[in-house]
């Protein structure tokens, strides 16, 4: 009866022993248990050079791009640090879009799951009294939005008391979307005896303030992004008429046949009329723009990143914070108004050393604006070859697609049970009554 038991340990002790996050920085067992499975072997550079800092307690100002791994590199040290005893939140992390907060407190989760640590997204457009629910129980670590976080703790129902790491994630999109001034006001309410950690692609003059004024001689740490650089993502653009965009997508689909696609339109109105039409074509797809309601959002991004779905149709919302690995083609739909939001489209595509391609539909309305993003980004962008007609493809949509298999849906913490009492002090519940029932 015993011996798949010890088996199990001997195997998990044996894959431990391997875990260079364990040999260099003295990781716990319960964390690096989860680091194996999620696989996390080998650091990558940001977390070579920010780990041991942060064990030291040092406050840091980390210049990293997105997709370079500062997630991790910042989760790793404070989910091992944390006491997992304590009631009140002990780590604050600050990240500027809802999506983020729940990728972010995803992850965490994920590394701290066997340690039983205890994370919260607090974001907008989400019930308040769930959140408020969330927060009567033990929580480790609250990530969110700078709004929504003001208005808790005006409302007096956010503790900080017991806050230890106050991390600060993309600073710099903090400022770009007019949130600085609620990052401060957030960072005035947090005790001064805390660590400071602030991740940031740029460092403008503001943010560089906000260091000088709240950080205790932070540390600077610069680290090359792990990303694939642009110029080495296989771009091209076609010329194309908006009448004919939806012909040269499929076209395009149907030849190179990408396991998944994310395809951005401008506006949610060109969001919402190319899913209708990808949906009469029976295709897997799934919108994703600011007008849809939270759990819808979170849905698309949830199917999308589990290979339910095939295709993401979705604004410059998702051009940002989100992470999809092993994705194979970038469509632009419409050239993008903001020239930083090419990068960050095509930056999707040929992450963690996979090869990547990205197609942008230019019209002749947008030729200056397509020069003006090959002057930005300093590379002139191939004009596509001529896309063969796929035999059977017919304007009205009729065509032999190849079919799409979705992914099984992966358990992550199948390893886990989770018991739920509907019952407490109201009900004259006593913790000893509870675990005097589960023992016997």
């Amino acid at each position: 009866m015993d011996l798949p038991v010890v088996e199990e340990l001997e195997t998990f002790m044996s894959i431990s022993k391997e875990n260079r996050f364990a040999i260099e920085f003295n990781i716990s067992e319960d964390v690096v248990k989860a680091l194996d499975i999620m696989g996390y072997i080998e650091p990558m550079t940001v977390q070579e050079e920010v780990i041991k800092e942060i064990q030291a307690g040092k406050d840091l100002i980390v210049q990293s791009k997105t997709g370079s791994g500062k997630t991790a590199a910042f989760g790793i040290p404070v989910v091992d640090i944390i006491d997992r005893e304590e009631n009140a939140p002990q780590v604050l992390v600050l990240t500027p879009t809802r999506e983020l907060a729940v990728q972010v407190c995803e992850e965490l989760a994920d590394i701290g799951k066997y340690k039983k640590i205890r994370c919260v997204p607090i974001y907008g457009k989400q019930p308040i009294h769930i959140q408020l629910r969330q927060l009567k129980q033990r929580v480790h670590v609250i990530v969110g939005t700078p709004g929504r976080l003001i208005d808790m703790i005006k409302r007096k129902n956010l503790d900080l008391s017991a806050i230890k790491y106050l991390i600060i994630d993309e600073a710099d999109e903090m400022l770009n979307r007019g949130f600085i001034d609620e990052v401060e006001s957030i960072i005035k309410r947090v005790p001064d005896e805390r660590t400071t950690l602030l991740f940031s692609a740029t460092i403008p003059d503001r943010i560089e303030s906000i260091c000088n004024a709240y950080m205790k001689e932070p540390k600077r740490i610069e680290v090359q992004s792990n990303e694939t650089p642009i110029e080495e993502i296989r771009q091209s653009y076609m010329e194309v008429a908006d009448d004919w965009k939806f012909m040269r997508l499929k076209e395009i689909i149907e030849t190179r046949q990408p396991y998944s696609c994310m395809i951005f339109c401008n506006t949610r109105a060109k969001v919402d009329s190319l899913i209708e039409k990808l949906n009469v074509g029976r295709y897997s797809c799934a919108p994703l723009h600011g007008a849809m309601v939270q759990n819808l959002r979170l849905k698309s991004i949830s199917a999308f990143k589990e290979g339910q779905v095939q295709y993401l149709v979705a604004t410059d919302l998702a051009a940002r914070g989100i992470h999809v690995d092993k994705l194979d083609l970038v469509i632009n739909y419409n050239v993008p108004n903001e020239l930083e939001s090419y990068v960050h489209r095509i930056g999707r595509t040929g992450r963690a050393g996979e090869k990547g391609e990205a197609i942008t539909f230019v019209n002749v309305h947008d030729m200056a604006q397509w020069k003006v993003i090959q002057k930005f980004i300093g590379y002139q962008v191939p004009k596509a070859k001529a896309t063969p007609v796929v035999q059977g493809l017919s304007k009205s949509g009729n065509t032999n697609k190849p079919e799409f298999t979705p992914r099984k849906r992966v358990k992550k913490h199948k390893d886990i049970t989770r018991l739920r009492i509907n019952g407490g002090k109201k009900k004259k519940f006593r913790p000893g009554d509870i675990m005097g029932a589960l023992s016997n």
